[in-house]
């Protein structure tokens, strides 16, 4: 067994595995500075996290670091990727050809990580046969035949509320057990499904909290 999975199927904590996304972008970035070594004090600096917190984190997975030393920014780069499972291609279908779900399809850093959609559906007659960039664009109807042939790992729902549910379910009779939800709602699914849930205005609200109580703050 790989050591990433051996490591993997011990608890490791969610506000662990939310941190993980950050730190490869920041030894991505590193790595793309020709930074060779980043010590944890460094590293915590950049992810305004304490260098403890920064070596718990990477030790959940394994020591890759030196005492005196820090971290190899290329090996600490690679282990993560292979952590969050970037070391293999994902394929993907899109469910929505709207803005959003068109906005996904043309995200170049989504295929430059190993992302690749294979198709898109939706229901507007003018969008079906439409491609967007190369990606072919087909009607709902279209997939459960799709999907016989081209089983994705991914489907990426960028619908409506009105009828993500539905949608949903149809995913996962035809297969489907990984979605990024997108539709501005919580979705109901078996337990065998891996959901999670993109909803665009929460983190607009974090930071209008932010502001509000930044503003009451400034003014006492």
């Amino acid at each position: 067994m790989h050591w990433r999975r051996m490591r993997m199927a011990g608890h490791v904590s969610d506000a662990v595995i939310r941190r993980l996304p950050g730190y490869y972008r920041h030894l991505r970035e590193l790595e793309s500075a020709g930074v060779e070594q980043i010590s944890s004090q460094e590293l915590g600096e950049r992810m305004h996290l304490t260098p403890s917190q920064i070596r718990q984190d990477i030790n959940c997975f394994g020591g890759f670091g030196r005492q005196g030393y820090g971290y190899k920014v290329s090996d600490l780069k690679m282990h993560i990727g292979e952590i969050l499972g970037l070391d293999r291609e994902h394929t993907e279908i899109i469910v929505g050809a709207g803005n959003i779900g068109c906005a996904i399809a043309k995200y170049p850093t989504f295929q430059r990580e190993g992302f690749r959609p294979l198709a898109m559906f939706d229901n507007d007659p003018e969008k079906i046969g439409v491609p967007v960039g190369d990606i072919p664009v087909y009607s709902m109807e279209e997939m459960p035949n799709f999907l016989k042939e081209n089983m994705p790992d991914i489907a990426v729902l960028a619908l409506p509320r009105r009828v993500a549910q539905e949608a949903l379910d149809k995913l996962y009779a035809c297969g489907i057990r990984a979605v990024w939800n997108f539709a501005p709602t919580d979705l109901t699914h078996p337990d065998d499904m891996l959901v999670v849930n993109v909803h665009l205005t929460d983190s607009l609200q974090t930071l209008t909290y932010h502001m509000a109580h930044r503003n009451e703050e400034n003014s006492k």
